[in-house]
C-alpha cells in the first residue's frame, strides 16, 4: 500500500469502517497508544481527508426499498455536454445510489434502489427514459445481495 499510512493509521482506520462510533478508549486500547494520541490520529486522518466522513448505514428493506437495479445506460452522443448534462440529471435522483462513467459497450453504470418493480417502472419512464441524451438503457434486477459493503480493504 503505497500511502504514508503505519500499521496504527490502518489498523484505526479498519475499526472506524467497522464501527464509526467506536469509542476512542477502545481503539486506542487496540493500537496501543493512550487515548490523546490516537485521537490526534484520527484529527490527523481527518484532516488529510482519508477520512471523509461518518454515516449511518440503513437497512434498506426496513425503510421499504427493497429492490436493488443495476443498469447500464448509453448515450445517444458521446459529447461533453451530454456527459454533464446527464450527470447533471442524475445528481437530482434521489433512487440512484450510485452512478460511474465507465468504458465498454454502455456508457454509465448506475446501481439504484426502490420500492418495488412498480416504483422503478415509474422511476424509469418518468426520469431515466426521457432524458433526451439517453439511447438505451439496460436493467438489471438483483435478486438476492452475496456480498455488500462500504468497507475498503487494507
Amino acid at each position: 500500500m503505497k500511502t504514508d499510512l503505519d500499521i496504527t493509521d490502518i489498523t484505526i482506520l479498519r475499526m472506524l469502517q467497522e464501527n464509526a462510533q467506536a469509542k476512542l478508549k477502545e481503539i486506542s486500547a487496540e493500537v496501543n497508544l493512550s487515548v490523546s494520541p490516537t485521537h490526534d490520529r484520527i484529527k490527523r486522518l481527518e484532516n488529510e481527508k482519508y477520512i471523509l466522513q461518518y454515516v449511518a448505514l440503513l437497512d434498506r428493506k426496513k425503510i421499504d426499498l427493497g429492490l436493488v437495479v443495476h443498469c447500464h445506460v448509453t448515450l445517444d452522443k458521446q459529447t461533453r455536454n451530454n456527459f454533464s448534462e446527464f450527470e447533471q440529471a442524475i445528481l437530482q435522483f434521489p433512487e440512484v445510489i450510485s452512478c460511474s462513467l465507465v468504458s465498454g459497450n454502455f456508457d454509465y453504470y448506475l446501481k439504484l434502489v426502490t420500492k418495488d418493480v412498480e416504483s422503478y417502472n415509474k422511476f424509469y419512464q418518468e426520469k431515466l427514459a426521457v432524458l433526451p441524451m439517453v439511447a438505451h438503457i439496460s436493467s438489471l434486477f438483483v435478486m438476492d445481495e452475496i456480498k455488500s459493503t462500504t468497507a475498503l480493504p487494507l
